[in-house]
């Protein structure tokens, strides 16, 4: 059985809720799909936004569609720490007491007291690819990544089950440089 995994890179990007997409772009605003990503449904828009902090400004971020209920800013830790913004590590969507920063857009912008993370490690995944894995939702596993002269097995990857999703890993840039990974790479997943 193959436990193989294709391993993608998730640059920073912000997830807005309607709201804040209103006061960034103005009343009504509608993102507009720029392309498809890897998970069903998901995708890069053409709006981008500065994400501020106390010590500097990430210019030019994306942001992905569609809305959220919540917005969610997600950097690396490289990221963070340049902007001076403290990011805790996080599955996406766990933003209680998470950092905290100011997003302009064209037509405004937002101060959110929390929102601001490192996503955590994870895999996507069917209930058929976990069921032929023998893995289950929330579970902890390690993923062994090959690379020439660097590579790594990254601990600590949480599974995420649910038919919506497509199988693949998601890192940040900062683990994905650390490991060498380039486009199609694939990783070997340890339980």
């Amino acid at each position: 059985m193959s436990m193989e995994v294709l391993v993608e890179t998730s640059a920073r990007h912000v997830h807005v809720s309607q709201q804040d997409l209103d006061t960034l772009f103005g009343k009504g605003y509608t993102l507009t799909k720029k392309k498809d990503l890897s998970q069903p449904g998901q995708f890069a828009c053409a709006e981008r936004v500065d994400i501020v902090g106390p010590k500097k400004t990430l210019a030019g971020v994306s942001i992905l569609g569609p809305v959220r209920p919540d917005t969610q800013v997600e950097l690396s830790l490289t990221d963070a720490r340049s902007i001076g913004v403290a990011a805790p590590v996080r599955e996406s969507g766990d933003i209680a007491g998470s950092g905290a920063c100011k997003i302009v857009g064209p037509c405004g912008e937002v101060e959110i007291a929390a929102g601001v993370i490192a996503a955590k490690r994870h895999i996507h995944m069917t209930t058929a690819d976990a069921a032929r894995m023998g893995l289950v939702d929330k579970q902890v596993v390690s993923v062994k990544m090959p690379s020439d002269g660097r590579a790594v097995v990254f601990g600590d990857v949480v599974v995420r089950v649910s038919d919506s999703y497509a199988l693949a890993m998601h890192i940040d840039t900062d683990e994905s440089n650390a490991a060498g990974a380039a486009p199609g790479t694939m990783g070997e997943i340890i339980k």
